[in-house]
C-alpha cells in the first residue's frame, strides 16, 4: 500500500489491487457471483446498487454507497446514484465537482483504489474540499473509493463510506476492485442510456421553446402582409403585390415548419394526449378548418380538391384538435408533392365501426421499396421527383403518433409516377 505524505490517504499499489485467488472470503465470493448474474440479467442500475448496498452492509462497514461518472473529457465528476442508511444526503445525486487539483484526480491517473481513514482530519488539511465538508456534515468519517474502468478507460468511481473512522483496510479495497471490475461495463451502459434520454428530453424542450417563440412573430408578419395585400394601407403596384405574395408563401412555409416541430416537441414531452370527445361533427370540426389552413397552398399550385364525404356522415368520437393536425399534414403534403394543376381527392366515411379517411393526390408518388421509410421520425423519401420539395420528415411521424394514440392505423400506397394516397382509420364506439 502506497502511503500519502499526510498518512490519512492511502492508495493501493497496482500490483496489489486485484483480488488474488483465495484472498476473498466465501461471503465476498458469493456476492461477486450474484453480481455477475444480475449484470447478465441486465438489471437496472438502481437494482444493482440496492443489491450491492444491502450485501456490503452484511459483511463489512458500509453506511453509504454512491456512483459518480467522469464527464467533460475528464474535467468533471458528477454524482449519479447514492444509497445510505441515513438522511439527509447533503452530497446527493447531481452534485458536480471539478477534478483538476483534487485528490480524486490521482485515482484517475493511478487507476487504483484510495482509502481515507479519517475525513475530519482530512478536511482540516484540505479545508477547500467542498465535497469532503458535505460528507463530514453527513457524519461520514472514512471513505473507500475505487475506479470503474471499461476497456482500460476510467469512466467513473465507486464510493463506499462509513460513519466510523479507520473502517477500511487493504482487503476491503481489493474486494471493491473486484466489484468494480464486474460492474464497469453494465454501469457505463446504463449511464449512457440515461444520458441519451436526458439529452433527448432537453432537445425537445429546447425545440418546443424555440418554435413557440417563432410562431407568434411569423404569424404576425403574415397578418401584416395580408393587410398590405388587401389594400388596407393603400393601393399596391403589380410588382409590390408580387413581392408580397412571395413573402407570404415563404412565411406560410416557415409557419408550417414551426408548427410541425412544435407539435413534435409537445408529443415527445407528453403534452399532446388524445382526449377523446364523443358526438364530433367531422366535417365542421376537422375538415373545414383544415382546408382553410391549406387553401393558399392549393391555390398557389392551381390544384383542384374534390370531397367525397356523405352529408349524413355519423358523428364520431375523436380528439378533434389532434386529428386536425393529421388532416392538415396530409392535405399539405398532397399539395406540396402533387402535380401542378393536379387533383386531390379527400374522402371520409364511417363503416364497420371505423372512421376511415383518405387523401389522394396526382403526383410522382413513391415505389413500394420506399414505403417503409414513411412515418418515421426525421425520415424523408430519397426520391428524385420529391427531393426538390423542402420537408422535415416530422409531419408524418406526428400523424402516426396521433393516430396510434387513438388506437387507429395510418398507411400509404402509391402508383409511382401517377398518384399517392395516405389513409387512416380510427375505431368508433358501436
Amino acid at each position: 500500500m502506497a502511503i500519502d505524505p499526510d498518512t490519512l490517504v492511502r492508495f493501493l499499489d497496482p500490483a496489489d489491487a486485484g483480488a488474488q485467488p483465495g484472498v476473498l472470503s466465501p461471503a465476498e465470493t458469493q456476492i461477486l457471483e450474484l453480481i455477475n448474474r444480475k449484470v447478465a440479467a441486465a438489471e437496472s442500475l438502481d437494482e444493482l446498487l440496492a443489491f450491492l448496498f444491502d450485501r456490503l452492509r452484511e459483511i463489512s462497514p458500509c453506511d453509504r454507497v454512491s456512483l459518480a461518472f467522469v464527464e467533460e473529457n475528464g474535467r468533471r465528476l458528477v454524482s449519479h446514484r447514492t444509497r445510505a442508511t441515513y438522511e439527509p444526503l447533503l452530497l446527493g445525486n447531481g452534485y458536480a465537482a471539478d477534478l483538476a487539483g483534487s485528490s480524486l484526480e490521482t485515482i484517475l491517473h493511478r487507476g487504483t483504489p484510495r482509502i481515507i481513514s479519517d475525513l475530519e482530519r482530512y478536511l482540516e488539511q484540505r479545508p477547500k474540499s467542498a465535497s469532503t465538508r458535505l460528507l463530514v456534515r453527513e457524519g461520514v468519517r472514512s471513505n473507500l473509493t475505487c475506479p470503474l474502468a471499461v476497456e482500460g478507460r476510467i469512466v467513473g468511481l465507486l464510493f463506499r463510506s462509513s460513519r466510523h473512522a479507520n473502517a477500511y483496510q487493504d482487503r476491503h479495497a481489493r474486494f471493491q476492485t473486484a466489484i468494480a471490475e464486474r460492474l464497469g461495463q453494465a454501469v457505463e451502459k446504463a449511464w449512457r442510456i440515461e444520458q441519451l434520454t436526458a439529452a433527448n428530453k432537453a432537445y425537445f424542450e429546447m425545440l418546443g421553446f424555440v418554435t413557440h417563440e417563432l410562431k407568434s412573430p411569423v404569424a404576425s408578419m403574415l397578418m401584416d402582409a395580408g393587410l398590405l395585400m388587401n389594400g388596407y394601407l393603400g393601393p399596391l403596384e403589380a410588382k409590390q403585390r408580387e413581392k408580397l405574395a412571395s413573402l407570404t408563401r415563404k412565411g406560410e412555409y416557415l409557419l408550417g415548419l414551426v408548427q410541425e416541430y412544435l407539435d413534435l416537441a409537445r408529443l415527445e414531452g407528453g403534452e399532446l394526449k388524445a382526449r377523446l370527445r364523443p358526438d364530433i361533427d367531422f366535417q365542421t370540426s376537422v375538415v373545414e378548418p383544415s382546408l382553410e389552413l391549406v387553401r393558399s397552398q392549393l391555390e398557389n399550385k392551381r390544384m383542384e380538391l374534390t370531397r367525397s364525404i356523405p352529408p349524413d356522415l355519423p358523428r364520431v368520437t375523436i380528439d378533434p384538435d389532434l386529428v386536425k393536425i393529421v388532416m392538415v399534414n396530409l392535405l399539405s403534403n398532397a399539395a406540396k408533392y402533387g402535380f401542378e394543376g393536379g387533383q386531390i381527392l379527400l374522402s371520409a366515411l364511417v363503416s364497420e365501426g371505423q372512421l376511415r379517411v383518405s387523401v389522394r393526390n396526382d403526383g410522382p408518388g413513391f415505389s413500394a421499396s420506399h414505403r417503409s421509410g414513411l412515418f418515421r421520425k426525421f425520415s424523408r423519401l430519397d426520391v428524385p421527383a420529391l427531393r426538390k420539395e423542402r420537408g422535415t420528415g416530422v409531419g408524418l411521424y406526428t400523424a402516426w403518433r396521433i393516430i396510434q394514440a387513438h388506437g387507429g392505423r395510418i398507411e400509404a400506397k402509391s402508383e409511382e409516377g401517377r398518384w399517392a394516397e395516405f389513409s387512416y382509420s380510427i375505431p368508433q364506439p358501436s
